[in-house]
Order: C-alpha cells, then structure tokens, then sequence
C-alpha cells in the first residue's frame, strides 16, 4: 500500500510540475532570433487602451455619443480587423499575454494580483537584442503595487497600479525615478510618448509600447471633453432585459443583482445610460492620443516605414446580458477594437476577417521586424494579412480562459471556444448549464443551444477540441491562489431574488 502511494505521489509530481519545469527551461533560452530573409525591417508603435469594447467606435454607429475620427481615419486609410478577441477578458492577464504570445494559463498571470514570472520573456527583449531602441509608456498593472522599469524597454514611463486620470501623490517612474503627474493622464502619457519619438537614437528602429489607462472605471473624462455627449440618447442592449436570454445559466441571472450587474452596479444606484456616456467621453482623450501619434509620424516622414496596432486590453459590458463588467465569454467582454495603419504596407480599407488575438500580437510584431518568433508562443502573426496574403492553416477555434476571483465571485471558472458560426463555453464548478450559441444567427447571444438535438454533435466536437486545445497547451489545471483583497459580493435585498433551478433539473420524488 505504501509503495502504492509513492508511486501515486511521484506520478502526480511529474504530472503537475515537469511541464512547469519544462516550460521554464524553454524559455531561458537566447534572445537572439533568427531574421527571415528578405525582410524590411519597420518601426512598430503599440497602442493599448483599457476596457475599449469591440464596437466603441464611431465608424460602426453603435451609440450616437461614440465619436472616434481619428480610430476612424486608422480603419479608413489602413486594416481593421472586426474579429479581434482576447484570451482572458482581464486586464493583468491579457496584457501578459500580449507581451508574451502565451495563454494565461501557461504565464501564469491569470488575475489582476500574481506578478509575472522572472522566467517568462517579453517581446520588446527580443526587439533590443536586434538593436532596436524600445520604449514603455503608460498602465502596466501586473504584479502588485509597483511601477518599477521592467525588462525588455530602454525608455520607461509607468505609474502604480491602475493610477490615477488627476494627478495625486504616487505621480509617475520615468526611468527608475519618481516624479510628479503634472496634468491629465491621458494626454501626460502622450507628451511622454511623443517625447520619446523626439529624442530617440535615430539610426536604430524603435518599438513605442503606448499602454493608455483610459478607458478604465471609474471614467473621468478630460476637462474639455466633459457633457460633450450632451443629450444623446443610450441605446439600450436587447439583452439588458431579463427575459431576452434563453437558456441564460443561473449565475448570469444571478449576477444582474450584484457589484457586476445592471440592478446593483458597484453596490450602488448608478445609471447604465449615464455610465456609458461619460465612458464615451473619456475616450475622445485617448482617440485624441491615437491622432497626435499619428501626426507626429507623418510630419516626420515616419509613415511608411512604421507599422501601428491599436487595440483594447478586453471588452466591456453595459447592460448586455444584465451585466457589466468584463471577465465573460460574451462577445462584449472578450471581443476588443483593433486597427493596424501602415502605408507603406497597408492598402487603404484593408479587412481582416480571421479571428485574431492579444496571444498573436507578440509573434506579428516579430515578424514586422523581420526575426522568427520562437517555438514556444501560443499565437501565430497575422503581419502577412495586413498586406493581403492569405491567412494559411488559420486557426478554427481560438481558446478563452477566465479563472475564478474571490474578490469578484459573481462569475465563474470558464473555459470557450470561439469558432467562426458556434461558441461553445464550459464553466467548472457550475450546477446547471454550460452555453452554445450560433453567432450567425444569434449574434447577440440570446438562445442557448446547449440543450438542443439539432446541434448534438456540434456540442460534442467543440468540447473535445477546447480539451484538445488546452491539453496540447499545458492547461489542464485550475490555479489556486492566496487571497488578496476584499470581495464585493453584497446582493441587494430588495433586487431580484436568486434565480431558480431549471425546469430540465427538477424531478418529482418518485421519478429516477
């Protein structure tokens, strides 16, 4: 017996632990990168913004207060890419992502609290050992309370944690040293940005990581651009009503009447409407941003040869599905804006149709500086898209992984996959249901075809390609973290009462 149990414990060891050791051992490897023949070589300047839902922009008419002219004028005169996603709709973990080309589960960084592993490699690394001068400015928000420069930019501009839109006593690291925030945050970070555009070592190409604290709550708006929504009407999501989502599982109904839901939201009275439109305004900043940028390069002949990205961290619900928030598998929590501007590669009202994602932005910014992306990221360039090629062996069905929080228990371990047509999603630790939903269809996501004889076989296949997907990634296992922080798990008492059981679970005491 006791030699039985070592056995178990010693299988158990190598199953848990040499993948991680193995991993580690990967990625402690050189930073120097094999170049791809015949490549040119470009700038790269990274935009990221912060909870900038898929369809905030003003070119879609989405809401009447979205205005966006100079995201427009990247989608019109370069590549937008209308089905953009990422892989854990959480800011800590997405931006890991982004910087490593690895799914959160192989990072590690699956919430907003675990600092990111000395092991793991970013980008940018890769970017200074071919002799490009590389530059941080703006949220970094991984790992703690810190603002410490990180490895991988010669150039660093960072604050702790979310920071702040006014200016208040933590103020800014710039290079290691501490100094004030003098204005906005917003427009601060640009001046930043910009000022390393200026001055930077002009016979080396440069990668400019732009990462935006706006759009995140609590949203405050630039002086100038405050009531600028002025009377414009909120147009309500279908899904805000509760009886519009068929087959809705018990914790999305539940989760209307809490911290993340539309009846109680931030255990409080807030106005959904309301809420949205001072979003939209703090966003004018950021699109203001984007157009600065965009005129600094284009003043100082750098368009041609300097590829630009912008895209969200995640999404953001206002009152789709009775939530807001991100965290779920919903299109408006995992779906994210990305532009790419490059006239010198991009034709003008260029679209990208595949389903790409934050794990892909590492290997394409690789690749636009001419060097291979190494064996072990998750994701795959879509740099030749951009340019028209063809998108070759292209995935089919792009992973999503959100882990359970403690500090927001209103929403579920989950695990989806996103196809073309269908998404499945898979909760762990879940009583009543997981979902299926026909996006071409339902694009809203309002009939829940889990239970359907129609799509059996669909339900079927995407379950053992999503256990496919994160077996071959080493993600067969949920992280268990200490807690940190507090929970905001208060229900109003005269909201909505807790959902009830489905009638497809219920049994008379005599039936089996």
């Amino acid at each position: 017996m006791k030699v039985f149990q070592l056995v178990k414990h010693i299988t158990y060891i190598a199953t848990v632990f040499l993948p991680v050791v193995l991993y580690g051992q990967q990625l402690n490897t050189s930073l120097e990168l094999s170049k791809i023949a015949g490549a040119k070589p470009r700038n790269v300047v990274f935009i990221l913004t912060d909870d900038h839902r898929y369809d905030a922009l003003g070119f879609l008419d989405t809401q009447p207060f979205i205005a966006t002219p100079n995201l427009d004028r990247m989608a019109k005169e370069g590549a937008y890419l209308p089905n953009a996603f990422v892989t854990t709709a959480l800011c800590s973990p997405s931006r890991a992502s982004i910087l490593t080309g690895l799914y959160a589960h192989k990072h590690r960084v699956v919430d907003n609290n675990n600092p990111v592993s000395a092991d793991l490699v970013f980008f940018p690394q890769y970017l200074q050992q071919a002799g490009y001068q590389t530059a941080m400015v703006g949220k970094w928000h991984m790992g703690g309370h810190h603002d410490d420069p990180q490895r991988g930019f010669d150039y660093w501009v960072s604050f702790k944690g979310q920071g702040s839109y006014r200016p208040e006593k933590n103020g800014l690291n710039v290079n290691g040293k501490h100094v004030a925030q003098q204005g906005y945050i917003t427009d601060e970070l640009t001046d930043y940005a910009l000022a390393f555009l200026k001055n930077r070592d002009q016979d080396k190409p440069f990668m400019l990581y732009l990462s935006h604290k706006g759009v995140h709550a609590d949203f405050v708006p630039a002086d100038r651009d405050k009531g600028r929504t002025g009377d414009h009407a909120f147009r309500p999501p279908l899904t805000m009503d509760k009886d519009a989502h068929s087959g809705a599982p018990m914790w999305v109904q539940n989760q209307r009447n809490s911290w993340h839901g539309v009846e109680f939201p931030y255990h409080s009275t807030l106005d959904i409407g309301e809420y949205y439109k001072r979003y939209a305004e703090t966003l004018y900043g950021v699109d203001a941003s984007v157009g600065r940028v965009m005129q600094f390069l284009r003043e100082n002949g750098l368009e041609e040869e300097t590829l630009v990205i912008y895209m969200g961290d995640n999404g953001f619900a206002f009152g789709e599905h009775g939530l807001i928030d991100k965290r779920t598998a919903y299109e408006e929590s995992m779906r994210v804006p990305m532009l790419a501007y490059c006239p010198g590669l991009i034709e003008p009202g260029t679209r990208v149709e595949e389903v790409v994602a934050n794990i892909d932005v590492a290997e394409t910014v690789l690749e636009c500086a001419g060097l291979e992306a190494p064996a072990h990221m998750d994701g795959t360039s879509f740099f030749p898209m951009l340019s028209g090629g063809k998108a070759q062996g292209w995935r089919t069905g792009l992973l999503y992984e959100y882990y359970w929080e403690r500090n927001f228990p209103q929403t579920p371990t989950i695990h989806a996959l996103r196809g073309a047509r269908y998404k499945y999603i898979h909760y762990h630790g879940l009583w009543d249901t997981d979902e299926l939903y026909d996006l071409q269809e339902d694009p809203l996501e309002t009939k829940n075809l889990i239970r359907s004889e129609a799509h059996r076989e669909i339900v079927k296949t995407m379950n053992s390609e999503l256990f496919a997907q994160l077996e071959q990634t080493e993600g067969m296992y949920i992280p268990l973290n200490p807690d940190s922080g507090g929970q905001s798990n208060l229900r109003n008492g005269a909201g909505s009462p807790a959902a009830d059981f489905p009638a497809y679970l219920k049994r008379d005491k005599n039936e089996q």
